[in-house]
């Protein structure tokens, strides 16, 4: 499955992705970055940079631009502990309008699990 994650400026929340980055086996790893987060030191993931400033459709349309040829699975697992609920929304609005099925992921003390 793919990892799709998104990065905001929220530092202290990147813990949350580094730890499914690092321990999580995944065919592609795509981050979604606020362009105004610092950079994220990643290995082996594409990295998407948007502008979160744009109005919530215009933030959607930007990611789905630019995320629709980086997957190729029919539902990725979706990390969105860090970022806002304006990016969230987008984000998810976006993949849905993909379309692509999303599964929500948490790295918690058990491990990776999945939200139903």
């Amino acid at each position: 499955m793919e990892l799709i994650a998104f990065l905001g400026e929220d530092k202290a929340n990147w813990g949350q992705v580094t730890a499914l980055l690092n321990r999580g086996e995944w065919e592609k790893v795509v981050i979604v970055k606020n362009k105004k987060a610092e950079n994220y030191p990643a290995k082996n993931c594409e990295i998407i940079e948007i502008n979160s400033d744009k109005m919530i459709m215009e933030l959607k349309k930007e990611i789905m631009e630019k995320i629709k040829n980086k997957i190729s699975g029919l539902e990725v697992a979706l990390s969105i502990a860090s970022g806002t609920g304006k990016e969230h929304i987008a984000l998810i609005s976006a993949l849905l309008s993909l379309p692509v099925g999303i599964k929500l992921v948490v790295y918690t003390k058990d491990g990776i699990e999945f939200g139903n």
